[in-house]
């Protein structure tokens, strides 16, 4: 009687090369970690599109979108803005709130507000 495959057979096999006599299952030991960290560029952080004079917008705001975006009735939020998702709706006949477009087309320059964020009180 035959064996089954299984999925490693289908990659051919690779010797491991022991490199510096180093055990197996240890990278880097921790000095050379630190004589590396001297050697990093600064890691670059994203940049925000909100301007230094901009605030955050209104906490009541931000519930209200957040409730919108945790509706399914209005279909999936992810990929698209938050107008987007109210027009897709509204041309679905889905009956999206009128407050919620009002208030993006008013903070339309405003990212927090713009976009669904996934730390946004989730």
């Amino acid at each position: 009687m035959e064996q089954p495959r299984r999925i490693t057979d289908s990659f051919p096999r690779r010797l491991r090369r022991r490199g510096s006599g180093r055990p197996p299952g240890r990278l880097k030991d921790k000095k050379d970690k630190k004589d590396n960290d001297k050697d990093k560029v600064q890691v670059k952080v994203r940049d925000c599109s909100r301007s230094p004079s901009q605030s955050l917008p209104d906490p009541a705001l931000l519930e209200m979108l957040r409730r919108f975006d945790l509706s399914w009735e209005y279909g999936p939020c992810t990929g698209i803005t938050r107008l987007q998702r109210w027009e897709r709706a509204q041309e679905l006949g889905l009956s999206p709130p009128g407050p919620i477009r009002d208030a993006l087309l008013e903070h339309q320059d405003n990212p927090d507000v713009t976009y669904r964020w996934m730390w946004d009180g989730m």
